[in-house]
């Protein structure tokens, strides 16, 4: 099946990461009908700067609002909206689950005929926190919602408009002499650039492939530290990189944690982090007709685009 891209394309969470690149990438393939919903009030307004031409909405999926009415008409949901890091389990109920339930009431109510839901690859992790269990929840109900479905489970994502993961290591990286990592650093990533995530997620819109989930890791195994190590000469930083006993790095982020509301890094990502975990790799590239970026270039790409790589999302 073929969309026509006049019609609309509703996005849950829309001003987050994926969705902040998700909407440059549906206007080069052609989509000119987007709409996005988001409670952030900042990242709306930066998509709102950079896109004049599309419907942003600044509201809270887990509360009845106009969002519903957008819904009408829908071609396909692109479902966005996602709690990654919170210091209490309430956030990640709200946003992963209960935000889920309303939109997919929506999808329902206005007979939305296609739904992609990005999940995570911490549904097949063997991490075991508030994240990881409301994220295959949130799966569990797209699958069982009767509503033709695909699912894409991404790995670690990096790119444009990176507010945490790469883009605050980088900024951390800017801002001090020394950049501490936990233990030896040999920790294996499969980190997928996220542009290219997008152009998957622009297939799946077109050709609609119904009831399939697939597991989208990067192409390239990366160690934690070779990727600090590419953002610092991608950057031409002079950083003093420095490995750190675990148990130390460990107190560092708890401390930090105890000071911040919304910290960047948490002790249950750091446990994420070393989990070990180990992908499935499917050749994307053929499946999905999309070339896969070279680590390197995807990150010199994001560091140093003149049009985006200056743009920061808020936490």
């Amino acid at each position: 099946m073929n969309i026509n891209k006049k019609g609309k394309v509703f996005l849950p969470g829309g001003a987050g990461l994926v969705g902040q690149n998700l909407v440059v990438q549906l206007k080069k393939l052609g989509y000119v009908n987007l709409v996005v919903v988001d409670k952030h009030s900042a990242n709306i307004k930066i998509l709102k700067k950079l896109h004049p031409d599309i419907i942003c909405i600044e509201e809270d999926l887990v509360n009845e609002g106009t969002w519903q009415l957008h819904v009408k008409d829908a071609a396909a949901i692109v479902m966005l909206q996602a709690q990654i890091g919170a210091k209490s389990s309430a956030p990640f109920v709200a946003n992963n689950i209960n935000s889920t339930q309303m939109v997919l009431d929506a999808a329902k109510k206005y007979s939305v005929p296609y739904i992609v839901h990005i999940s995570s690859s911490v549904v097949e992790s063997v991490a075991d926190d508030d994240y990881t269990e409301t994220k295959k929840r949130q799966e569990e109900m797209v699958r069982d919602s009767g509503i033709a479905h695909c699912v894409l489970r991404p790995t670690l994502m990096f790119g444009w408009f990176d507010r945490k993961h790469f883009g605050w290591l980088s900024r951390f990286m800017k801002r001090i002499p020394i950049f501490p990592i936990p233990g030896h650093g040999r920790y294996m990533r499969q980190p997928l650039y996220v542009a290219d995530f997008c152009r998957i997620i622009g297939f799946c819109i077109e050709n609609q492939p119904n009831g399939k989930v697939y597991n989208i890791s990067g192409k390239e195994r990366v160690d934690y530290i070779d990727i600090i190590r590419e953002v610092k000469k991608a950057q031409n930083l002079k950083t003093w990189i420095l490995k750190i006993p675990y148990s130390l790095f460990w107190l560092l982020i708890a401390t930090y944690g105890l000071f911040s509301s919304n910290p960047p890094f948490t002790t249950s990502q750091l446990k994420a982090l070393t989990a070990k975990d180990d992908f499935e790799l499917i050749p994307w590239w053929e499946i999905f007709q999309t070339e896969a970026t070279p680590f390197s270039d995807a990150i010199y790409e994001t560091f140093c685009d003149e049009d985006y790589s200056g743009i920061v999302l808020e936490f």
